[in-house]
């Protein structure tokens, strides 16, 4: 790909670019490096991590599309070099409440660590519900996140999943994205997908009757709190 100048990569971003307003690059982490499998072999775990032309593709993409709105899905273990590419061209991480509670203080999802350059969800179309994750949430990580929700001025009893839909909306990241099962307050059964497995996913249908009056409200007034929308007034 490299040889032709990413042709097939530019032809690709170009759809992308008429039909999105923004477009997310699933595994950014290849960008940097690949696990590479020599051809024999029958499994994955006989690989090496090789590295690939990231920086050179990430230019050529810029080039041709100099005002595409790109986010780098960098979850899983992320290394220094792929950071430094993501930071070479300014791309915006992805942040994940979900994963934010539990550790300790320098945890990079907590919502005070998380910088403006960035996309925050609740979670993500492969985490479960934010209703459901905190209903199994572990005793350890509960206490972590009822402590960060009394520090932020939430109420001694945790309203889920509104109180993370807040806590997501109320960070410095330039971008908040939350699932519309949290906006409708979904449990498990209505989990998208659950990775590493097969069947019973990407299920989930939205159904316009689900959204109430009350519940647009809601989310609505959330926004508003949070200062990431402003309703004009007239004079």
């Amino acid at each position: 790909m490299k040889a032709d100048g990413y042709k097939w990569w530019l032809a690709r971003m170009a759809t992308q670019n008429r039909l999105f307003d923004m477009v997310r690059i699933d595994h950014f982490r290849g960008l940097q490096a690949a696990w590479e499998i020599p051809a024999k072999e029958k499994t994955a775990v006989n690989g090496k991590w090789k590295r690939t032309p990231g920086a050179a593709l990430l230019t050529a993409i810029k080039a041709r599309f100099p005002r595409m709105r790109l986010v780098a899905e960098d979850l899983g273990i992320i290394t220094p070099q792929v950071n430094a590419l993501r930071a070479k061209f300014k791309l915006p991480g992805m942040k994940i409440l979900h994963f934010a509670f539990g550790g300790g203080d320098d945890n990079y999802y907590l919502p005070a660590n998380i910088e403006a350059n960035s996309v925050v969800y609740t979670g993500t179309h492969d985490n479960d519900t934010t209703l459901s994750w905190y209903n199994t949430l572990e005793v350890h990580a509960k206490a972590h996140l009822h402590t960060v929700l009394a520090a932020s001025g939430y109420s001694d009893v945790p309203n889920m999943p509104a109180d993370l839909v807040k806590m997501a909306l109320n960070t410095q990241a330039n971008l908040a994205i939350i699932p519309m099962q949290d906006v409708l307050e979904l449990d498990g059964k209505h989990r998208m997908n659950t990775p590493g497995t097969m069947g019973n996913n990407w299920l989930w249908r939205f159904d316009w009757t689900a959204l109430t009056e009350k519940r647009k409200q809601q989310f609505a007034q959330a926004i508003q709190q949070s200062g990431r929308f402003q309703v004009k007034k007239s004079a």
